[in-house]
């Protein structure tokens, strides 16, 4: 009888140890829990804001010209040929009074004259709008130039943007959720361990109920049981 008292006293104090341990580990496991829980709310509260990559782009609408739209007409060579042609023909009638030619022979000078000052005009007029014909052309090339410059650019900034947003978004994310994976587990590991101290307070419990039943069985009381088990006498 006292063996199997004695069995259940050992049962009951390993309940006891067993439901004291996993309890205080439990209450471990809750506060790490507690913790765990504060960061991933740190984390999720610390995130990057979204972004718009589109902000890296420059308004270049302004840098647009019609560079030919500042063509001008070149008036200088047409000025330069009458005012010769009026000088020319002026000395060639002083020349012909002097030298008493008629008015045939004068007029036909004069055409002559007119007729090489007009050439050149025409020539120094061509080519002063073929200059700027050649510079607006130049402007423009270089307007597309910087024009498509400027465009690259901007698409290099936005890929940066977005290759640096996603690869701090893949970082912040996974901490998220190592951090969230911690706290499932560790929910996990508090749950049993109340299990394990439940299970432990219960044996005590058991054990406890065992030996005070085993001690009250029989006739008389607990004393008759112990002396009738364990007495010295015949």
């Amino acid at each position: 009888m006292w063996g199997q008292v004695a069995q259940a006293g050992m049962q009951a104090i390993g309940g006891i140890i067993q439901g004291i341990s996993a309890s205080r580990a439990a209450k471990k496991a809750r506060k790490r829990t507690k913790k765990l829980e504060g960061q991933l709310k740190n984390l999720e509260a610390n995130r990057q804001d979204i972004i718009d990559p589109s902000d890296r782009i420059v308004d270049r609408s302004g840098m647009i010209q019609n560079q030919f739209s500042n063509l001008q007409v070149a008036t200088g060579a047409a000025e330069m040929q009458a005012e010769e042609a009026d000088l020319s023909l002026a000395g060639t009638l002083d020349t012909l009074r002097s030298t008493g030619a008629g008015a045939g022979g004068a007029t036909a000078l004069a055409q002559a004259a007119l007729r090489s000052k007009k050439g050149v005009a025409a020539t120094i007029e061509t080519q002063e709008a073929q200059n700027a014909r050649l510079r607006a052309q130049g402007a423009q090339v270089a307007q597309q130039a910087r024009l498509a410059e400027g465009g690259r650019v901007d698409l290099s900034r936005q890929r940066g943007a977005m290759f640096e947003f996603q690869t701090l978004e893949t970082r912040q994310q996974g901490k998220i959720e190592n951090v969230f994976g911690q706290i499932e587990n560790s929910r996990a590991q508090a749950n049993a361990l109340r299990g394990q101290a439940s299970a432990g307070f219960g044996q005590a419990l058991g054990a406890g109920a065992g030996i005070i039943s085993g001690g009250m069985v029989g006739s008389g009381n607990f004393a008759d049981n112990l002396k009738t088990n364990y007495s010295t006498g015949p």
